[in-house]
């Protein structure tokens, strides 16, 4: 099992088909938010991911500059398979997507929307509260950005 990066345009039928399974099993079906998964986003954005045979067992999506917030770059999408969240997947995860994002967009901030129950996690990650919670899709959620350097 190796980590990988790919473009959305280089992504193969098999690991997209795996890729979006991961992501609507746990964001539509887990947590029930029924939102829009194609949301276009995902054409200019990168996607960082690590299958085994069968299953993708962690992805996020990263975004560049402006796609989602101004000036900032993003990460978003971060979903670790829920058979394999006890192999710490989360945090390298998150740690190459910060160091692929800061290597992509040298001195950009990252902005992130993060449910409020991770905050500690990427606290320890380096990221830094900038927003009051708010709710999204019910779940409540805070603005958080990592300032590189």
């Amino acid at each position: 099992m190796n980590w990988v990066i790919k473009s959305f345009d280089a992504l193969t039928p098999l690991e997209l088909y795996r890729i979006l399974k991961v992501r609507i099993d746990v964001f539509m079906l887990e947590q029930n938010c029924l939102y829009p998964e194609c949301d276009n986003k995902d054409l200019k954005s990168e996607h960082l991911f690590l299958l085994n045979e069968a299953e993708c067992l962690a992805y996020a999506r990263l975004l560049p500059p402006n796609l989602s917030y101004p000036n900032c770059s993003s990460i978003g999408r971060v979903v670790v398979h829920p058979k394999h969240r006890s192999h710490a997947y989360g945090k390298e995860l998150m740690q190459r997507a910060i160091e692929a994002q800061c290597a992509a967009f040298p001195n950009t901030v990252i902005r992130i929307s993060a449910q409020l129950y991770l905050k500690r996690f990427y606290e320890n990650l380096g990221f830094k509260q900038e927003s009051e919670s708010y709710l999204e899709d019910d779940i409540p959620h805070i603005e958080m950005a990592y300032y590189p350097g």
